[in-house]
């Protein structure tokens, strides 16, 4: 039996492929578990930074004694060369949501968005930026110019924060149709008509997002994170292999060569299904980590297959069921589904216990206190 870690030591032992004392235990519960955890209305958390997400995950993490994945959200703020003015509107609240329109005033042209708040969920942006590629794509680049500067007064505060009870990570995206889907107003259906109407458009919007990608995780890896995350939800569920390829997969090969020069460990999260592009990230990159490799329905990962196939080459996080297990299913249920992941994955190391994407907001605290357990005792090396 080996001698006892640290969480910060199991996860980064874990992460780079080797073998800790018991499996990980790092279920996603990143937003809504600790925004409720909170007491508050959820949009004192998404709009007011009261507390921020990173703050209310990091009692949330310490509660359930999980190892803790602290993200480091907005810690490192990009000054660019393009000045922007935002101006924010409640143009809508009461008991249930807020509504808030945010007014951009470009160098080219104003932009706006608006998102609402739930008291209850997260936010969802209800109208996005670019309201018609062509006319706003010369607006929009302001977002991505340039970084001539940065503030990271918040890096020490958050890696403090984390401290041996977790990784200190940082986010950077990488371009693809998720991202697209995230600026237009019509998501995906009107990026897809796009980039058959236009596709001079979105590769001049893909260009513009690699660049903006390789200065931000320059500036990230400089601050040396436990860990760097890549994040790209839905990469492959919102686009095909061949646009993963084209558009992803090459800022992807370059962060993970930058990280790996700088010697900082690096994890990916997409969710949704992933088998076509974890073949590309295993076989043509460098990432050290997945995750979250969803079961079916909502992804198409079989755990023991993909362990069979990669899990000599890739550190692997996941899977259990949020919904289906996790929210609704019992504490025998999360006991069996997490014993059946241990066995599936766990053997030679590189395996971190972990759930689908995102636990929802009323998942039982007692499945989650169970996850832990099967962790700590049924996954001991």
């Amino acid at each position: 039996m080996k001698e006892q870690m640290t969480s910060k030591e199991r996860l980064m032992t874990a992460i780079a492929g080797g073998i800790p004392d018991h499996v990980p235990v790092i279920p996603d519960f990143s937003n809504m578990i600790p925004a409720k955890m909170t007491g508050k209305p959820f949009w004192e958390v998404y709009l007011y930074d009261n507390p921020t997400l990173s703050r209310a995950y990091a009692k949330a993490a310490e509660y359930y004694g999980i190892d803790g994945w602290y993200q480091a959200y907005g810690a490192v703020v990009f000054n660019r060369k393009s000045k922007i003015q935002t101006e924010r509107k409640i143009i809508n609240g009461n008991g249930e949501r807020i509504v808030a329109r945010f007014d951009y005033d470009t160098p080219d042209g104003s932009l706006w968005e608006e998102i609402t708040y739930p008291v209850a969920d997260p936010p969802t942006v209800t109208r996005k930026r670019i309201k018609n590629v062509q006319d706003d794509i010369m607006k929009v680049r302001h977002f991505f110019s340039d970084i001539v500067g940065y503030d990271a007064s918040l890096v020490e505060e958050y890696r403090k924060m984390c401290g041996d009870k977790g990784i200190f990570t940082l986010g950077v995206g990488y371009p693809g149709m998720h991202f697209i889907t995230s600026l237009l107003d019509g998501g995906l259906e009107q990026a897809v008509y796009t980039y058959c109407d236009a596709p001079e458009l979105i590769n001049e919007l893909m260009a513009m997002l690699e660049r903006n990608a390789l200065q931000e995780a320059e500036i990230l890896l400089s601050q040396k994170p436990d860990a760097l995350d890549l994040g790209g939800s839905g990469t492959l569920t919102l686009s095909t292999p061949e646009l993963v390829r084209k558009y992803s997969l090459p800022t992807i090969q370059k962060i993970c060569r930058m990280a790996k020069q700088a010697g900082v460990l690096t994890m990916l999260h997409s969710c949704g299904k992933s088998m076509a592009f974890l073949e590309m990230l295993v076989n043509e990159t460098e990432l050290d980590c997945i995750n979250p490799l969803e079961e079916p329905p909502m992804g198409d990962v079989i755990l023991s297959e993909v362990k069979r196939l990669y899990g000599n080459r890739i550190s692997l996080m996941g899977n259990l069921h949020t919904s289906r297990v996790m929210l609704h299913g019992t504490v025998d249920d999360v006991e069996n589904a997490a014993k059946k992941a241990i066995d599936d994955a766990a053997a030679g190391g590189g395996f971190l216990l972990s759930t689908g994407d995102q636990c929802g907001r009323d998942t039982p605290e007692c499945n989650i206190f169970k996850l832990v357990e099967v962790a700590k005792t049924y996954g001991r090396y």
